[in-house]
């Protein structure tokens, strides 16, 4: 019973049958297939390439993954919900539809634009994202 009040935040598991297996632990966690899911986005994000040979460098890594997986969370959460082909995309999938944008950055006027390849096609999502980013109200 110990090993599985410090595994889990499940604390009223007596008097179920089985509960003090390590594998009713697994499978009754086995029912929340978002959480593997976000593990599998954290390491495709970069938490697979752990541990280095310093432990200041696999805390900064950890940091950078962190901050990556929840940026493509909330890029999907604010501007991919009714794209039905982005907005459960894997990471890869992202990475090479959106995050590896073929484009120029050009200096006119002192504007600046960005111009996209216009055979490219995933641009009206790409510039459908931008829009609905730029019209989020300022944190306060």
């Amino acid at each position: 019973m110990a090993l599985i009040h410090h595994a889990t935040n499940i604390r009223h598991m007596w008097g179920i049958a089985g509960s003090r297996q390590i594998q009713f632990l697994d499978a009754l966690h086995r029912h929340h297939p978002e959480v593997e899911d976000r593990i599998r986005t954290g390491k495709a994000m970069g938490l697979a390439n752990l541990p280095s040979r310093s432990w200041q460098i696999d805390a900064a890594w950890m940091l950078a993954a962190d901050l990556a997986c929840d940026l493509d969370a909330w890029l999907r959460l604010l501007t991919l919900h009714d794209s039905e082909d982005l907005a459960n995309a894997e990471p890869d999938t992202m990475r090479f539809h959106l995050y590896h944008l073929p484009a120029r950055l050009a200096h006119h006027a002192r504007r600046r634009y960005l111009r996209i390849e216009p055979t490219w096609p995933w641009a009206s999502a790409f510039t459908t994202s931008w829009r609905r980013l730029t019209q989020l109200p300022a944190a306060t």
